[in-house]
């Protein structure tokens, strides 16, 4: 059996506090526009150390020596974590949120004050206040979404750009994906269609050479699963394909037997066939296949449903406009009128329920890429560098910012650099002065009032302004989105001077650090497994 140490009371509350403000103050170096970088040594990155800006590389990197320290550091790590997952961007500001709300939940909620109490009105309260951002949100198109991409990727004019074009071309339900380019230089491709990460099987089927590519218009598609053999499986669709001469796309496993017969007619015969193995492996397979017969308007036929090939004729045959297939990867770019658009918007439908309901940030990614699927658009930004370093700093930059895009195309905008939080704040410590003094709502409502404010008071901390500009700030700011632009060190309107932040992502960070705090707060025991020099 492991011997355990024990921690109680405010004992063990002081050490889960020491243990938030060590992550916290890392973490929160990085927010804002003049925010600093952290340099991590790390066994997982690139010659063992990382420079970077991004909050959530940084609070995974911390782990302490001391365990009831490091458990307070897993659980703030959970509310980054979270916040990635549902915003992609956001981590910062949870960490934020969240040690303030401890500090100010620490020193408010005295011994004798219903602490349960207090808790649930911090609960339900953040039910109001995301309401409220929710209803103040505006919705972002144009200009809007560049500025979005820029203040994400740290004040970066050329990448917020490239980002913002991309965006443009695949649409609100299109997915662009990140990957990190061969060459020093950062660039975009977008396709319009389906895209597979399958290429053709045999280079015979090649009829651009200059590309290494088989292109074909006007294209039937088969789409199964089940291994074809021989020629005498798919009979029934072959001949009205040579005889008329259509053009025919094979989506299924096939032998090389089966496969060398057709590349030769191909060859000789002059055929127009093309052959791509199916995307992915096992359940995901499956879905994708799904998804591609249905794009095309084909029969899926599929060996989990016990379909049987043999009975496939040329009205099982999918179609669509245009087919590139390449070494590595195919594109379907589907017909403009399609007869089964409706089944297509009940199935993207579908999936966006299916996206809400996904935990696992690795399972989402697979759903909005089916959604884009169906949708026709894919984007995809080559993260270049001179070194492994600037890539890699260069990538999380990138990365955090096309999740802000796609989380502001979503639920809008507002006022950023914390304003928006800030705003709120002050209303509650202004309720909270006129309550009776050991009320549980005024002492959440404290709580509430000096933690949103944090966010905005760590941006001018980082902008070297926290003092002075802070307090006239305070007397300044009157009406809803009105503030200052630390970055070019001027009042305005926040989101004409676009300093501005995606609904989803303040609401996300806010909901994720109330239930970290409201956790660490109502703790009163802490259990840990005694390390070797704690045992006597």
């Amino acid at each position: 059996m492991n011997p355990k140490q024990l921690h109680f009371d405010s004992e063990g509350r002081e050490k889960l506090l020491s243990g938030i403000t060590k992550i916290a103050k890392a973490v929160k170096s990085t927010l804002g526009p003049r925010g600093n970088t952290v340099l991590i040594e790390s066994q997982e990155h690139t010659h063992g150390i990382t420079v970077t800006k991004d909050g959530v590389t940084v609070a995974k990197s911390i782990y302490l020596i001391d365990p009831v320290e490091n458990l307070a550091v897993r659980i703030m790590k959970e509310a980054a974590d979270k916040t990635a997952t549902s915003a992609g961007d956001g981590t910062t500001t949870a960490i934020v949120l969240t040690e303030a709300l401890v500090k100010e939940g620490m020193v408010k909620i005295e011994d004798g004050v219903n602490r349960t109490e207090v808790l649930k009105i911090l609960q339900s309260e953040c039910e109001i206040i995301i309401d409220e951002l929710q209803k103040k949100g505006k919705k972002v198109s144009g200009n809007k979404l560049k500025d979005v991409a820029i203040i994400s990727a740290n004040n970066d004019e050329k990448i917020g750009k490239q980002i913002a074009d991309i965006y443009k071309q695949v649409g609100k339900d299109g997915i662009v994906t990140v990957e990190k380019s061969k060459t020093h230089e950062t660039f975009f491709e977008s396709t319009k269609g389906i895209k597979i990460d399958r290429g053709w099987t045999s280079h015979l089927f090649i009829n651009n050479h200059k590309h290494d590519e088989c292109v074909y218009e006007d294209v039937h598609v088969l789409v199964c699963d089940t291994e074809i053999n021989t020629i005498l499986q798919i009979e029934n669709v072959l001949k009205p394909i040579i005889n008329e001469q259509k053009k025919l796309m094979i989506i299924a496993p096939c032998s090389q037997g089966f496969i060398n017969t057709m590349a030769a007619n191909v060859m000789k015969n002059n055929l127009k066939i093309v052959n791509v193995a199916p995307p992915d492996f096992g359940y995901r397979q499956h879905e994708l296949m799904n998804d591609i017969a249905l794009a095309v308007g084909a029969t899926y036929f599929s060996g989990e449903t016990g379909d049987d090939l043999s009975l496939i004729n040329f009205g099982d045959l999918g179609h669509c406009s245009k087919v590139i297939v390449g070494r590595d990867s195919s594109i379907i770019i589907k017909d403009d009128t399609s007869d089964n658009q409706e089944a297509v918007d009940k199935r993207v439908e579908e999936l966006w329920v299916q996206h809400e309901a996904a935990k696992e940030k690795q399972l989402k990614n697979f759903i909005e890429k089916r959604i884009a699927s169906l949708t026709g658009g894919i984007g995809v930004i080559y993260v270049g560098g001179n070194t492994d370093l600037e890539q890699k700093e260069l990538y999380d930059r990138v990365d955090d910012a096309v999740c802000a895009v796609k989380s502001a195309l979503e639920q809008g905008i507002l006022p950023g650099g914390g304003l928006s939080l800030f705003t709120i704040g002050e209303r509650y410590e202004g309720l909270s002065e006129d309550m009776d003094e050991n009320s549980a709502k005024k002492i959440a409502y404290a709580i509430l009032g000096s933690a949103l404010k944090a966010p905005l008071a760590q941006i001018l901390s980082n902008a070297g302004t926290d003092n002075l500009i802070y307090q006239s700030y305070e007397s300044k700011v009157r009406e809803w989105g009105e503030g200052y632009d630390v970055k070019n060190e001027k009042w305005g309107d926040m989101i004409k001077m676009g300093v501005i932040d995606p609904v989803k992502v303040t609401r996300s960070a806010l909901q994720n650090a109330i239930s970290v705090a409201v956790t660490l707060l109502s703790t009163n025991a802490i259990i840990t497994i005694a390390r070797k020099k704690e045992i006597k």
